[in-house]
């Protein structure tokens, strides 16, 4: 279960920048203006009214919400506010969640793999695979290899199988 908390938070660290600069932008730009049209709203009406002027003049909304009239309605509404946004990055932050531990690694990789394409290869000698990778070919029993890659490399490793033929 902690590994999909530490993926979740690795993967959402710019997510969760942008989360708080909306939060701030939206606090001055939203919230605001309607913390002036609660104050001066006598009915919803005059509420809606008040609120389309108040969110063109988002200077003159700021010196008000500093006002002890205007500063309690302000705290309450952006109570709100955050807990609204929490809620939605809650929502988000567990569907991001990866599904089971394995969920980023590449399906072919060997990045999980904890050391057993050693116990088969050899870092020394034998026919290349890869760089430091040597299937070695004193060893018994099921020496299989699946081959993915370019054609002139497998050209190659085909060459070079040939080649150990001949020598035999």
């Amino acid at each position: 279960m902690n590994y999909k908390i530490e993926n979740t938070l690795k993967k959402s660290k710019n997510v969760l920048i942008v989360i708080v600069v909306l939060w701030i932008l939206l606090s001055i730009v939203l919230v605001s203006p309607i913390t002036v049209s609660i104050v001066e709203a006598k009915d919803f009406g005059e509420f809606i009214e008040n609120m389309f002027s108040a969110i063109t003049d988002v200077g003159n909304n700021l010196g008000k919400i500093f006002n002890p009239q205007y500063m309690s309605t302000f705290w309450k509404v952006e109570g709100y506010f955050t807990i609204i946004l929490l809620f939605f990055g809650a929502v988000g932050f567990v569907k991001s969640m990866p599904k089971n531990e394995y969920t980023d690694i590449e399906h072919g990789s060997s990045d999980w793999a904890s050391g057993e394409q050693y116990s088969v290869l050899s870092k020394k000698k034998g026919i290349l695979l890869a760089e430091n990778h040597y299937l070695p070919v004193d060893k018994r029993g099921n020496t299989n290899v699946l081959v993915v890659g370019r054609i002139r490399f497998t050209v190659n490793l085909h060459h070079m199988l040939f080649q150990m033929l001949i020598s035999f």
